[in-house]
């Protein structure tokens, strides 16, 4: 089932355009739900529209919810957003800005007291992805393994899929995984939001930086809505209530970048394409 997040509240005659829709997905911390009603209303006073925020599990599913028109915009994973571009699903609208750089990682994470040190100890060991078409908690620890001399397929004993990176980071401090694979941003989050969790975790292996996952736009969009939404997340630095919630998400901003921006991310090996 769909889970709607927040809506604002809509002026009458604002009723009948209907909802702007904002996917979440595995990209942003998605579990304050209050922060997600604050930021709907802020975007609806901004577009004159009622704003909802919308969650799916995968990335897959909100990469489909966009081919079919369900959805007007959504903040994906870098390789999710190549992937649909290269589709010609989406179209790029902002990159965050996280400690000053539009920048992030893969981190490999282990329990506290664990001994291991990097990626290539875990052999044997299980390990916690967070979804198939994710950057961070997918493609690119595979890559690490490939360009170690390792057969992904075969190094781990055991592998699942959280579809969360909070979830993943919950699964190795719970000690379910041996390790996993995360959004460096996530893990900084919830490092500061939540140290009881994060805490019980350590980075044991940091992967290249690449563009931070972005927000784009449904491909076919109404250009001038595409426009008012772009200017209402580029322009929230600028003004008190809009810093306020950047600083809520750990945020400088949003910045405006081209789509090359990405093709360090293109350039990994896939998983399986876009169909």
């Amino acid at each position: 089932m769909l889970l709607v997040l927040a809506l604002s509240m809509p002026l009458p005659a604002q009723a009948a355009e209907g909802p702007v829709r904002i996917a979440l997905t595995a990209a942003a911390v998605r579990d304050e739900l209050p922060f997600y009603d604050r930021w709907a209303a802020y975007l609806g006073r901004k577009l004159g529209r009622p704003v909802e925020f919308v969650q799916r599990r995968s990335y897959r599913d909100i990469i489909e919810m966009l081919r079919t028109g369900e959805l007007d915009f959504s903040w994906v994973c870098s390789y999710s957003f190549v992937q649909a571009l290269d589709a010609g699903l989406v179209d790029l609208v902002a990159t965050p800005v996280f400690r000053g750089k539009p920048l992030y990682q893969s981190y490999i994470i282990v329990p506290r007291d664990s001994p291991t040190t990097d990626l290539m100890q875990l052999e044997g060991k299980s390990f916690a992805y967070t979804d198939p078409d994710s950057n961070t908690g997918y493609i690119v620890p595979r890559a690490m393994l490939r360009d170690s001399g390792h057969n992904p397929e075969r190094f781990f004993r055991t592998i699942f899929f959280t579809w969360d990176h909070g979830q993943a980071i919950e699964a190795v401090a719970d000690k379910v995984a041996d390790g996993a694979a995360v959004d460096s941003y996530v893990w900084e989050y919830l490092a500061a939001q939540r140290p009881r969790l994060a805490e019980r975790t350590k980075i044991i292996q940091r992967s290249e930086e690449f563009s931070f996952p972005p927000m784009v736009a449904r491909r076919g969009i109404d250009p001038d809505l595409r426009r008012r939404f772009a200017d209402a997340i580029l322009s929230m630095a600028a003004d008190a209530e809009g810093r306020r919630l950047l600083g809520e998400m750990m945020l400088d901003g949003f910045v405006a970048l081209p789509a090359s921006s990405y093709d360090k991310v293109r350039a990994l090996p896939t998983a399986r394409p876009l169909r």
